[in-house]
């Protein structure tokens, strides 16, 4: 089966493909798709963000899409940056100067407590939708360590593998990953789906 990635982002393609791999499913990149689209992400959840972008992929593509809303979610700040994660501090700061943002306001914050969330929604094209959820757990450092992963990662101590993201390997950040578990409980749901469809073969 094909799917498209309802994602301009090239490392979040690049982690769907990897944590499918051998499933037998593709995953396409919206240029392989021959799309181009880039909804208003104007939901209040990230459930709500993952299925507005999956519902414009696959009314572009006519093939089922995939799509994922994720953020960091610091309980000092009531749950900021959450779904604003890669707005946060405005349009005009990298990866850098959002994370370098996000330790100046907690610079002073003893409760460091964090954790990435990832919602991962798949709609097809006769409007049967599936959602699922993955998140992360861990707290937010004094400095970044590492310069591995993207977004976040280097300012965010992960509990499951005792290390910040930002110095771990791609298979270990997949194993733990707020979106890796998101997209294995998707792909369980996509299964059952799948075998309830064609009467109890997936596909």
């Amino acid at each position: 089966m094909r799917f498209v990635l309802a994602s301009n982002n090239a490392h979040k393609l690049e982690e769907f493909r990897e944590i499918l791999a051998g499933s037998g499913w593709t995953v396409l990149s919206q240029k392989e798709a021959g799309i181009a689209v880039d909804p208003e992400e104007n939901g209040s959840t990230f459930e709500e963000n993952s299925l507005i972008k999956a519902r414009a992929a696959c009314a572009a593509s006519g093939l089922p899409a995939i799509a994922d809303d994720s953020g960091l979610t610091v309980s000092a700040l009531n749950g900021e940056p959450g779904i604003r994660s890669a707005r946060y501090g405005g349009p005009g700061l990298t990866d850098a100067g959002r994370y370098r943002l996000l330790l100046e306001r907690m610079k002073d914050v003893e409760d460091r407590r964090a954790a990435f969330v990832c919602c991962i929604s798949c709609v097809f094209p006769d409007g049967r939708e599936l959602t699922a959820r993955g998140e992360c757990a861990g707290r937010i450092l004094r400095e970044p360590e590492g310069d591995g992963g993207f977004g976040y990662d280097p300012v965010f101590w992960c509990d499951d593998l005792g290390k910040s993201l930002g110095t771990a390997l791609p298979e270990e950040k997949n194993g733990v990953s707020h979106r890796g578990r998101a997209l294995r409980a998707m792909y369980a749901l996509l299964n059952d789906h799948l075998r309830e469809r064609n009467g109890g073969r997936a596909e």
